[in-house]
Protein backbone atom coordinates (compact mmCIF):
# COMPACT_ATOMS: atom_id res chain seq x y z
CA UNK A 1 0.00 0.00 0.00
CA UNK A 2 1.36 3.44 -0.97
CA UNK A 3 2.24 5.79 1.87
CA UNK A 4 -0.48 8.30 0.97
CA UNK A 5 -3.12 5.58 0.83
CA UNK A 6 -1.90 4.23 4.17
CA UNK A 7 -2.25 7.69 5.69
CA UNK A 8 -5.75 8.13 4.29
CA UNK A 9 -6.83 4.74 5.60
CA UNK A 10 -5.47 5.64 9.06
CA UNK A 11 -7.32 8.97 9.05
CA UNK A 12 -10.50 7.31 7.81
CA UNK A 13 -10.36 4.65 10.54
CA UNK A 14 -9.52 7.27 13.17
CA UNK A 15 -12.41 9.53 12.20
CA UNK A 16 -14.77 6.55 12.13
CA UNK A 17 -13.60 5.65 15.65
CA UNK A 18 -14.44 9.14 16.90
CA UNK A 19 -10.97 10.72 17.02
CA UNK A 20 -10.75 14.41 16.19
CA UNK A 21 -8.79 15.79 13.27
CA UNK A 22 -6.35 17.53 15.61
CA UNK A 23 -5.72 14.33 17.56
CA UNK A 24 -5.04 12.38 14.38
CA UNK A 25 -2.73 15.10 13.02
CA UNK A 26 -0.75 15.25 16.27
CA UNK A 27 -0.39 11.47 16.38
CA UNK A 28 0.87 11.35 12.80
CA UNK A 29 3.36 14.18 13.35
CA UNK A 30 4.68 12.46 16.48
CA UNK A 31 5.12 9.32 14.39
CA UNK A 32 7.36 11.25 12.00
CA UNK A 33 5.05 12.02 9.09
CA UNK A 34 5.70 15.33 7.30
CA UNK A 35 3.28 18.16 8.06
CA UNK A 36 2.31 18.49 4.38
CA UNK A 37 1.47 14.77 4.17
CA UNK A 38 -0.57 14.96 7.35
CA UNK A 39 -2.54 17.99 6.13
CA UNK A 40 -3.21 16.29 2.82
CA UNK A 41 -4.47 13.10 4.44
CA UNK A 42 -6.73 14.92 6.90
CA UNK A 43 -8.04 17.20 4.16
CA UNK A 44 -9.03 14.16 2.10
CA UNK A 45 -12.18 13.92 4.23
CA UNK A 46 -14.85 16.59 4.44
CA UNK A 47 -15.56 18.24 7.79
CA UNK A 48 -19.28 17.39 7.81
CA UNK A 49 -21.54 15.71 10.32
CA UNK A 50 -22.14 12.12 9.21
CA UNK A 51 -21.87 8.68 10.86
CA UNK A 52 -18.88 7.72 8.69
CA UNK A 53 -16.04 9.84 7.19
CA UNK A 54 -17.05 11.52 3.94
CA UNK A 55 -14.27 11.70 1.31
CA UNK A 56 -13.70 14.90 -0.60
CA UNK A 57 -13.74 14.86 -4.42
CA UNK A 58 -10.37 13.79 -5.83
CA UNK A 59 -8.62 15.84 -8.50
CA UNK A 60 -8.98 14.43 -11.97
CA UNK A 61 -7.42 15.10 -15.35
CA UNK A 62 -9.33 15.26 -18.61
CA UNK A 63 -8.23 16.14 -22.13
CA UNK A 64 -10.71 19.05 -22.06
CA UNK A 65 -9.16 20.51 -18.89
CA UNK A 66 -5.67 20.10 -20.34
CA UNK A 67 -6.70 21.90 -23.53
CA UNK A 68 -8.43 24.72 -21.62
CA UNK A 69 -5.52 25.45 -19.31
CA UNK A 70 -2.82 25.03 -21.95
CA UNK A 71 -4.70 27.53 -24.13
CA UNK A 72 -5.17 29.85 -21.15
CA UNK A 73 -1.51 29.95 -20.15
CA UNK A 74 -0.11 29.98 -23.70
CA UNK A 75 -2.21 33.05 -24.58
CA UNK A 76 -1.10 34.62 -21.29
CA UNK A 77 2.56 34.18 -22.26
CA UNK A 78 1.98 35.49 -25.79
CA UNK A 79 0.07 38.52 -24.47
CA UNK A 80 2.66 39.32 -21.79
CA UNK A 81 5.60 39.01 -24.20
CA UNK A 82 4.01 41.16 -26.90
CA UNK A 83 2.83 43.79 -24.42
CA UNK A 84 6.41 44.08 -23.21
CA UNK A 85 7.71 44.18 -26.78
CA UNK A 86 5.24 46.92 -27.70
CA UNK A 87 6.19 49.05 -24.69
CA UNK A 88 9.89 48.50 -25.44
CA UNK A 89 9.46 49.87 -28.95
CA UNK A 90 7.53 52.90 -27.68
CA UNK A 91 10.36 53.56 -25.22
CA UNK A 92 12.87 53.25 -28.08
CA UNK A 93 10.89 55.84 -30.05
CA UNK A 94 10.80 58.23 -27.10
CA UNK A 95 14.45 57.67 -26.12
CA UNK A 96 16.36 56.50 -29.22
CA UNK A 97 19.90 55.26 -28.81
CA UNK A 98 22.09 56.49 -31.71
CA UNK A 99 24.69 53.83 -30.87
CA UNK A 100 22.21 51.02 -31.42
CA UNK A 101 22.78 49.84 -34.97
CA UNK A 102 19.53 47.86 -34.96
CA UNK A 103 17.45 50.94 -34.30
CA UNK A 104 15.53 52.08 -37.36
CA UNK A 105 12.03 53.40 -37.82
CA UNK A 106 11.17 50.55 -40.20
CA UNK A 107 12.26 47.93 -37.66
CA UNK A 108 10.31 49.63 -34.87
CA UNK A 109 7.17 50.01 -37.01
CA UNK A 110 7.24 46.35 -38.03
CA UNK A 111 7.73 45.21 -34.42
CA UNK A 112 4.91 47.45 -33.21
CA UNK A 113 2.54 46.09 -35.87
CA UNK A 114 3.39 42.50 -34.97
CA UNK A 115 2.96 43.15 -31.24
CA UNK A 116 -0.40 44.86 -31.73
CA UNK A 117 -1.61 42.08 -34.03
CA UNK A 118 -0.59 39.46 -31.45
CA UNK A 119 -2.33 41.33 -28.63
CA UNK A 120 -5.51 41.86 -30.66
CA UNK A 121 -5.80 38.11 -31.18
CA UNK A 122 -4.24 36.55 -28.07
CA UNK A 123 -5.46 38.84 -25.29
CA UNK A 124 -9.22 38.51 -26.00
CA UNK A 125 -8.76 34.74 -26.21
CA UNK A 126 -6.99 34.81 -22.84
CA UNK A 127 -9.80 36.85 -21.27
CA UNK A 128 -12.51 34.61 -22.70
CA UNK A 129 -10.83 31.37 -21.68
CA UNK A 130 -10.01 32.82 -18.25
CA UNK A 131 -13.66 33.73 -17.61
CA UNK A 132 -14.80 30.30 -18.72
CA UNK A 133 -12.23 28.58 -16.51
CA UNK A 134 -13.33 30.70 -13.54
CA UNK A 135 -16.98 29.75 -14.04
CA UNK A 136 -16.10 26.06 -14.25
CA UNK A 137 -13.92 26.25 -11.14
CA UNK A 138 -16.72 27.93 -9.21
CA UNK A 139 -19.14 25.19 -10.25
CA UNK A 140 -16.82 22.25 -9.56
CA UNK A 141 -14.39 22.58 -6.66
CA UNK A 142 -12.51 19.43 -7.69
CA UNK A 143 -11.30 21.18 -10.84
CA UNK A 144 -9.19 23.53 -8.70
CA UNK A 145 -6.93 20.57 -7.93
CA UNK A 146 -6.39 19.74 -11.62
CA UNK A 147 -2.76 18.63 -12.04
CA UNK A 148 -2.40 20.55 -15.32
CA UNK A 149 -3.73 23.74 -13.74
CA UNK A 150 -1.43 23.44 -10.72
CA UNK A 151 1.68 22.66 -12.75
CA UNK A 152 1.08 25.54 -15.17
CA UNK A 153 0.32 27.93 -12.30
CA UNK A 154 3.53 27.05 -10.48
CA UNK A 155 5.50 27.21 -13.73
CA UNK A 156 4.11 30.71 -14.33
CA UNK A 157 5.13 31.72 -10.82
CA UNK A 158 8.62 30.34 -11.45
CA UNK A 159 8.99 32.21 -14.76
CA UNK A 160 7.70 35.45 -13.21
CA UNK A 161 10.08 35.05 -10.26
CA UNK A 162 13.04 34.42 -12.58
CA UNK A 163 12.17 37.49 -14.67
CA UNK A 164 11.86 39.67 -11.56
CA UNK A 165 15.17 38.44 -10.17
CA UNK A 166 16.88 38.98 -13.53
CA UNK A 167 15.44 42.49 -13.77
CA UNK A 168 16.73 43.43 -10.32
CA UNK A 169 20.15 41.96 -11.16
CA UNK A 170 20.24 44.03 -14.35
CA UNK A 171 19.33 47.18 -12.45
CA UNK A 172 22.06 46.62 -9.85
CA UNK A 173 24.62 45.77 -12.54
CA UNK A 174 23.92 48.95 -14.50
CA UNK A 175 23.82 51.01 -11.32
CA UNK A 176 27.26 49.75 -10.30
CA UNK A 177 28.57 50.52 -13.78
CA UNK A 178 27.14 54.03 -13.79
CA UNK A 179 24.99 53.27 -16.85
CA UNK A 180 21.50 53.57 -15.35
CA UNK A 181 19.84 55.46 -18.21
CA UNK A 182 16.20 56.54 -18.38
CA UNK A 183 15.70 54.17 -21.29
CA UNK A 184 16.99 51.18 -19.33
CA UNK A 185 15.01 52.07 -16.18
CA UNK A 186 11.77 52.33 -18.16
CA UNK A 187 12.36 48.98 -19.81
CA UNK A 188 13.18 47.37 -16.46
CA UNK A 189 10.02 48.88 -14.98
CA UNK A 190 8.02 47.46 -17.89
CA UNK A 191 9.38 43.95 -17.41
CA UNK A 192 9.02 44.16 -13.62
CA UNK A 193 5.47 45.48 -13.88
CA UNK A 194 4.28 42.72 -16.23
CA UNK A 195 6.05 39.90 -14.37
CA UNK A 196 5.09 41.31 -10.96
CA UNK A 197 1.41 41.55 -11.90
CA UNK A 198 1.38 37.94 -13.11
CA UNK A 199 3.23 36.79 -9.99
CA UNK A 200 0.86 38.53 -7.56
CA UNK A 201 -2.25 37.33 -9.40
CA UNK A 202 -1.28 33.67 -9.56
CA UNK A 203 0.21 33.65 -6.07
CA UNK A 204 -3.17 34.86 -4.79
CA UNK A 205 -4.78 32.10 -6.85
CA UNK A 206 -2.53 29.47 -5.25
CA UNK A 207 -3.26 30.85 -1.77
CA UNK A 208 -7.00 30.72 -2.50
CA UNK A 209 -6.61 27.04 -3.41
CA UNK A 210 -4.86 26.26 -0.14
CA UNK A 211 -4.76 28.94 2.58
CA UNK A 212 -2.46 26.74 4.68
CA UNK A 213 0.16 26.66 1.97
CA UNK A 214 -0.11 22.97 1.05
CA UNK A 215 -0.48 23.56 -2.67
Amino acid sequence: MAANEELKRFVQDGLAAGASRDELAQALRRAGWAAAQVRGAVASFADVEFPIPVPRPRPYLSARDAFLHLLLFSTLYVSAFNLGQLLFQLIDLAFPDPADARFSRAFVDETIRWSIASLVVAFPVFLGVSRRARRELAGDAARRASPVRRWLTWMTLFIASAVLIGTVIGLVYNLLGGELTVRFVLKAATVGGIAGTAFRYYLADVNADDPEGDA
